[in-house]
């Protein structure tokens, strides 16, 4: 399904074939593409690249269709790198995290530093936790297969 240009997003790269290749819901996707364009909050004279996941029902491209900016598709990466990272050890917690210290991590970026933490104001969250965990490990052979391959383009590119 080719990805519409007629659109505000202006698709510049794309992967027209990313329901094929979307974790679970492989060949059986609502999120049929992916793109690096043209955003579409750009203004006169202002352009900002952005990640398009292009959503589509069987019928109509979806407005649940997402984009982001390139850095924070970036971001995400690091929170998923660093949130992989936890769950190796949270075993060592009784309810898998610190309850006097919910706090995670401090990742410097751009002078100041993102904080990762358990979000404690989560009325479920000794529950959804434990959720979260078997969700991740469930998931671990994707995630991993996705994460080896970043390592490897990184790498080329002498990161």
């Amino acid at each position: 399904m080719e990805i519409p240009t007629s659109l505000k997003h202006k698709p510049v790269i794309v992967s027209e074939n990313y329901e094929n290749v979307d974790g679970r819901n492989a060949y059986n996707s609502d999120a049929k593409g992916m793109s690096l364009g043209l955003a579409q909050w750009n203004d006169r004279g202002k352009v900002d690249i952005s990640a398009k996941v292009w959503r589509h029902t069987g019928e109509k491209w979806s407005r649940q269709s997402e984009e982001l900016p390139l850095h924070r598709v970036l971001d995400l990466a690091i929170l998923v790198c660093r949130t992989r990272e936890y769950f190796r050890e949270a075993y060592k917690y009784e309810k898998l995290y610190d309850e006097k210290n919910p706090d995670i991590d401090r990742i410097g970026l751009q002078g100041d530093a993102m904080t990762v933490s358990v979000c404690t104001n989560n009325e479920m969250i000794d529950e959804d936790i434990k959720l979260f965990q078997q969700s991740l490990s469930n998931d671990d052979e994707l995630i991993g297969e996705r994460l080896s391959t970043l390592s490897r383009i990184l790498k080329r590119m002498g990161y």
